[in-house]
């Protein structure tokens, strides 16, 4: 027999709350046997714009494999630079 879940305290803000969360096990508060699997359909990644500074030639060089793949330059540094940073 599974015990009744402890009732979630009200949260004056999200910090409250995160640090609640943080030092508490969500097991005791939420019946996770009824839980359902959400599709979060419209959720995008966390991205940032910067500003990249490459030498012409460089440049020049990704933009050519690029084209060879049928992509834009852009997404094949953010490709590449994914790569070499996993591979770390």
């Amino acid at each position: 027999m599974s015990r009744e879940p402890d009732s979630i305290p009200v949260f004056q803000n999200e910090a409250e709350e995160r640090a609640f969360w943080e030092a508490n096990d969500s097991s005791g508060y939420i019946d996770w046997t009824r839980a359902k699997r959400a599709r979060l359909v419209n959720l995008r990644p966390s991205t940032k714009s910067i500003s990249l500074r490459l030498p012409l030639r460089l440049l020049e060089q990704i933009k050519i494999a690029a084209n060879q793949r049928d992509v834009p330059y852009q997404s094949l540094i953010k490709v590449w630079l994914s790569e070499k940073v996993e591979a770390k």
